[in-house]
């Protein structure tokens, strides 16, 4: 994996760990030898040897974010380059060793031309792949996208943005109950792209027929999309419940109640929740005005809204998370830190297909968090090199 790497410090060959997350759970007191970016070794050393990098408190997979549109000021919907790699620094330093980059709706012609810009970032690593959040949304639940932009996925809109990804795209959110919605989640199916349910105003029967169709996750679960009523369910019970589908969570206590988030957690577990940040350009940022997609946000104490024809704030706009900051949320809900770690990394790593992310093993990549006993960020290794 190719990326932009800090200079300052030579990258180190091997850290004792003093507590240590790997897939078969915590182990304590773990020598690691790390070789061209990746883990080479792992053995149980039971103290630290005076020639080795110690590292207090808990050592977990670098964080996987599967969606967000940008942080640091910084946007994924972007015809210049440095701008994504920009963004992509940002959520670096929060933690995030490795991330799809996530684009709103847009005309035809300009996802094409950004995903032009972005596809090189993929084909060296940099990110993982790209996500399509639109245009193929709900008008009823567009959310944070523009309307009037929001088109059915047809045959030939979803051809040519396949054709535009040639093998980055990742992931497309599209809602079920569109016309044409099934064929064009089989036709991505088909050519290697995950479909996610979100952005609709269907029924369970539409999810249902989504996942048959092959869709395998809920984008941001709960948020844009039909609420549950005791006799109408929609399309929650059935996400929750189905065991092919990896729900999304935004962790931040604003998108959704900490009573909701453990609720959710519970119904689907750890092997189907992933955490996300939806994050947009003001994480990180001061409270003020940005936009988003083209449309006017306020973010005021960290809450980022649609700005309303009369200057009142509207819809949730995306969020200010950092994978961090949702990390240690997670925990402070009573999540141990091994169990954070699945959501923040091993879950999404898996039912993504991004093989060597997500797991501390041998052979893995060396992309490595190190957070204290509240599940706060301390350091980040990536690609072998401290952050």
């Amino acid at each position: 994996m190719t990326t932009e790497q800090p200079t300052a410090r030579p990258a180190p060959t091997r850290l004792w760990c003093e507590r240590l997350v790997t897939p078969v759970g915590e182990r304590r007191g773990v020598l690691l030898t790390l070789a061209d970016g990746r883990v080479a070794d792992l053995q149980p050393v039971a103290a630290p040897p005076a020639d080795v990098e110690r590292v207090a408190g808990w050592t977990v997979p670098g964080f996987v974010d599967t969606h967000g549109h940008g942080g640091g000021g910084h946007d994924y919907a972007t015809l210049d380059v440095d701008e994504a790699r920009a963004a992509r620094a940002f959520h670096r330093a929060h933690g995030t060793t490795t991330a799809l980059a996530s684009l709103v709706t847009a005309d035809l012609d300009t996802l094409v031309a950004q995903i032009g810009t972005l596809a090189p970032l993929v084909r060296t690593g940099e990110l993982a792949g790209l996500h399509l959040e639109g245009p193929f949304l709900s008008p009823a639940k567009k959310g944070a996208h523009t309307e009037s932009l929001l088109v059915p996925p047809t045959p030939e809109a979803v051809d040519r943005l396949l054709e535009a990804g040639d093998g980055t795209l990742g992931m497309v959110t599209i809602a079920p109950e569109l016309p044409g919605a099934l064929a064009a989640i089989a036709r991505f199916v088909a050519g290697g792209v995950a479909v996610a349910v979100g952005h609709t105003d269907g029924d369970e029967t539409d999810a249902r027929r989504a996942l048959d169709a092959g869709a395998t996750v809920a984008t941001h679960l709960f948020n844009a999309m039909r609420p549950i009523h005791h006799r109408e369910p929609g399309p929650v019970p059935v996400l929750l419940a189905d065991e092919r589908v990896v729900v999304e969570l935004i962790g931040d206590g604003f998108h959704l109640h900490r009573d909701v988030v453990a609720m959710a957690v519970d119904a689907a577990g750890l092997d189907r929740v992933a955490l996300i940040t939806d994050a947009m350009v003001a994480t990180g940022m001061p409270d003020g005005g940005y936009t988003l997609g083209g449309l006017d946000v306020v973010v005021r104490h960290g809450e980022a809204r649609l700005v309303e024809a009369d200057g009142s704030p509207g819809s949730i706009a995306g969020s200010t998370l950092t994978m961090a900051a949702g990390f240690a949320f997670l925990v402070s809900l009573g999540l141990s830190i091994p169990g954070a770690a699945h959501l923040a990394a091993s879950t999404p790593a898996r039912r993504h297909g991004l093989e060597g992310r997500g797991t501390i093993e041998v052979g893995g990549a060396a992309d490595l968090c190190v957070v204290d006993d509240a599940g706060r960020l301390q350091r980040v290794l990536q690609d072998g090199v401290w952050v």
